[in-house]
């Protein structure tokens, strides 16, 4: 399972260093696509069509809000293969997209790991700490006390 948060660097030539309990999991061969709110997501081979399946609704017809999905995720998404130092390139679209420069955080979230700017995920765990009471009692369906 994919849990905690790893820091990386970018370096020359957009390379990107996966950490190694990433890598241990998810394998030398690897998919990295534009995910939500600015992040990208990386999940292993094995495991990209049960994501996508979780998304659109495995045998739902497929309506425009799937389609918009599958433009988004597919038509973004690269194949990488990690180097001997278990590092791969990060396409220009993808960079530009979460906003990338240097400091990058691995989130891990069970199956799959966002890639986010260090400044961005410091600012949505800011957030996310501020609003994680009433977000926990909304989904559980109580009233939350202001």
């Amino acid at each position: 399972m994919l849990i905690g948060k790893y820091s990386s660097k970018l370096t020359n030539g957009s390379r990107i260093a996966v950490p190694k309990k990433i890598r241990d999991e998810l394998g030398a061969e690897m998919i990295v696509a534009k995910w939500y709110e600015n992040c990208l997501v990386l999940v292993s081979k094995e495991h990209w069509q049960d994501l996508i399946k979780r998304l659109t609704g495995e045998g739902k017809l497929i309506t425009s809000p799937v389609r918009d999905i599958d433009r988004f995720i597919y038509g973004s998404a690269y194949e990488v293969v990690l180097d001997f130092q278990g590092r791969f390139v990060l396409p220009d679209s993808l960079l530009k997209y979460a906003s990338l420069d240097d400091e990058v955080e691995f989130v891990g979230l069970g199956d799959r790991v966002e890639i986010w700017s260090s400044a961005r995920w410091m600012d949505l765990e800011k957030i996310a700490e501020q609003n994680a009471a009433k977000a926990i009692d909304a989904i559980s369906g109580n009233k939350t006390i202001d």
